[in-house]
Order: structure tokens, then sequence, then C-alpha cells
């Protein structure tokens, strides 16, 4: 998302376009990887995932990251009171490039 547009991130995420089943990111073991190659060139990626992280999101794969890699990720950063300002307001460079990708 871009600055001064009103639709929510999730209206612009690749997983939404209609090409992929509804569960196909609720899935375990190996069939991750998968799944996380939907995200890496997803233009609303940090959304997704500072939205995830910001909601405790115990299931499937958001921005690119299994559960066991947010939980990892929450332990090692506690102090993140909000994830959406630390990986999208406060990094527009790295927002911008992620919609690029």
């Amino acid at each position: 998302m871009f600055p001064g547009q009103d639709a929510h991130w999730t209206a612009e995420a690749s997983c939404g376009s209609g090409k992929l089943a509804p569960d196909a990111l609720f899935v375990e073991g190996s069939a991750q990887r998968e799944a996380r190659s939907v995200c890496f060139a997803c233009p609303v990626r940090l959304e997704c995932l500072a939205d995830a992280l910001d909601s405790r999101m115990d299931f499937g794969v958001w921005g690119g990251m299994t559960e066991r890699e947010r939980r990892a990720l929450l332990r090692r950063r506690p102090d993140v009171t909000s994830w959406r300002e630390e990986l999208v307001d406060v990094e527009p460079t790295l927002a911008a490039l992620s919609a690029r990708a």
C-alpha cells in the first residue's frame, strides 16, 4: 500500500487473487515452503507480516513467515509494541521496495 490509499492491504494481497485455495497458506511441514513462495513477490508482504505479528496470529503463513518463525521473532524482540511501525511506517523505503518486487 502506498500512503493515501484507502483500501485495506488485504485487497492487494497475492494470496487473495483467486489463484490460491483459501486453505493453501494454512499448511504444515514442507508444504509451508510452497506457501511462503506466494508471499515473496506480494506487494503487501510487510503489511501482512506486521498485522500477523501485531495480532499474534497462531496459524498459517503470513508475510512469508511460518507460525514458528513468527513466535521466534516475537521472543527475540519482546520490546516491539507495533510491528507495523517497525516494518512499514518507519521503513518507507523498504515498504516501497516490497511493493515493487
